[in-house]
């Protein structure tokens, strides 16, 4: 499978702690795979699918020394048994499974999820998607929990792309999903009530998370949407990493 690469050399997948949705704050293992269907303009992730010769842009276009990347620089091919056995390596049994999308790769994490449950079974995974897949039932029997980030008009991807009905109404119908919304603006309230409305949703269920990729965007956007999440009966995200670590890569 194609997981992203870290300057290291070595593939992306980590120790830390959850620092975004329902499960903020716990200790788990992120894999992260490399390859997108969607290319959003404010990524903090670009690096999985921002190719030399793609057509796609990004804020980031704007700063001085900025560049798309050479695709064969920043993906690793590992088997699924050897991510496993990276994996086995870290005293945790919770995973978080990232992307990209993580999705595109469902048959090899139901693999390594069925190596590591043949170990024992207290392993617990996590899938943090963009909501324009359904999971096979192979993979959804292994799977705890969904973190579902329904991508907005501020994403810059066409809405034919980023809003798929038959992967929503699936998620929107498990009891393991959460939906997740980057939110850039006041602005994108209407939209966000309107997918909430189209798809059921108890806003109990619904986080909203500012636009960031670095502790001060973050705290410029924090200041009014911890009012409107309180005013609609959402729930607030932080962004816990940026908090702790900054935009590092591999925390």
């Amino acid at each position: 499978m194609k997981l992203a690469r870290l300057p290291d050399g070595t593939p992306e997948i980590f120790h830390t702690l959850q620092g975004e949705g329902l499960s903020t704050g716990k200790p788990a293992i992120f894999i992260r795979s490399s390859l997108c269907n969607l290319h959003c303009q404010w990524c903090d992730t670009d690096y999985t699918w921002n190719w030399e010769g793609t057509p796609w842009t990004h804020d980031r276009d704007r700063e001085p020394g900025y560049a798309k990347f050479r695709k064969e620089d920043q993906i690793i091919d590992l088997s699924p048994s050897d991510v496993a056995e990276t994996v086995r390596s870290f005293p945790c049994h919770h995973l978080v499974l990232t992307g990209g999308e993580p999705l595109l790769h469902d048959a090899d994490f139901v693999e390594i999820l069925t190596i590591l449950n043949n170990d024992n079974d207290t392993w617990t995974a996590e899938v943090e998607t963009n909501g324009t897949l359904t999971p096979s039932s192979e993979l959804d029997a292994l799977i705890t929990q969904y973190n579902v980030s329904p991508k907005l008009a501020n994403s810059g991807n066409d809405q034919k792309l980023r809003l798929k009905e038959d992967a929503l109404t699936f998620f929107a119908s498990s009891p393991k999903a959460w939906f997740k919304f980057v939110v850039s603006a006041p602005e994108d309230l209407a939209e966000i009530q309107d997918l909430q409305s189209r798809l059921a949703l108890d806003p109990d269920r619904i986080f909203l998370m500012p636009e960031g990729r670095s502790p001060e965007d973050l705290a410029l956007r924090t200041a009014w949407l911890v009012d409107l999440c309180r005013d609609q009966g959402y729930r607030f995200s932080q962004r816990l990493h940026l908090a702790l670590w900054g935009p590092k890569r591999g925390k």
